[in-house]
């Protein structure tokens, strides 16, 4: 199914699309960690590719870094990329932003898709999906030694917008109306919500009446 809703010559570059600009966030929260070469090229890779390899392995699958070379290798020209010229990199943080959202809008319909493809049901698929678009940052900041952005609610909606495009599949797959431009909307949809988020500064709320000394931290200038 995957293979049909787009062409892969196209699948494939905007994978790569967005596979760099994950690297280059973890690139940067490295380079902001005082980690060596050896640091920024790890976290580089494990934002890049780390939610791809967590939905394959569970799937089944050959992890597509490990089948197609370019996807090993992006990660490392973004980390190249930072080291070398990070101060000029910081100040494009708006634009690698918005090409977060876009690669969060992709990732979280293929990877719905990859994982139906494989046999799961439409609600494991739709998690897998979130997975697949958020994994990737989760391990990157555990690595790094702090809490996941996705459990802050000092962060903006990130993974809201991810779900809301993978159940978007879930319920086109259901209904037989999963097509490229269904899928395209999906990516879309979530696209928008997180430059929504971003723009807003759209948070998840908390619980009522809840007892907390726990302050709000100033925001990074980071791609969560």
């Amino acid at each position: 199914m995957l293979h049909e809703l787009f062409n892969p010559s196209v699948q494939h570059a905007l994978d790569l699309v967005g596979i760099f600009v994950f690297a280059i966030s973890g690139a940067l929260l490295a380079v902001r960690k005082n980690f060596d070469v050896f640091g920024i090229a790890v976290l580089a890779e494990v934002t890049a590719l780390g939610g791809g390899l967590l939905r394959d392995l569970i799937i089944g699958a050959v992890p597509a870094a490990f089948a197609d070379l370019g996807y090993f290798l992006m990660p490392l020209v973004a980390a190249a990329l930072v080291f070398f010229l990070h101060p000029e990199v910081e100040r494009t943080q708006t634009a690698v932003n918005v090409f977060d959202a876009a690669g969060l809008g992709l990732f979280c319909v293929t990877g719905t898709t990859k994982a139906y493809d494989y046999g799961l049901g439409l609600t494991s698929s739709a998690a897998l999906g979130l997975a697949t678009a958020v994994g990737g940052g989760v391990l990157r900041d555990v690595l790094a030694n702090e809490v996941p952005s996705l459990l802050r609610w000092d962060r903006d909606l990130y993974a809201v917008p991810a779900m809301v495009g993978a159940t978007m599949v879930a319920v086109c797959i259901r209904f037989d109306a999963l097509n490229a431009f269904t899928s395209a909307t999906a990516v879309s949809t979530a696209f928008v919500l997180r430059l929504l988020a971003m723009r807003y500064h759209w948070r998840a709320p908390r619980a009522w009446n809840r007892r907390s000394s726990a302050r709000e931290e100033p925001e990074k200038a980071t791609a969560q």
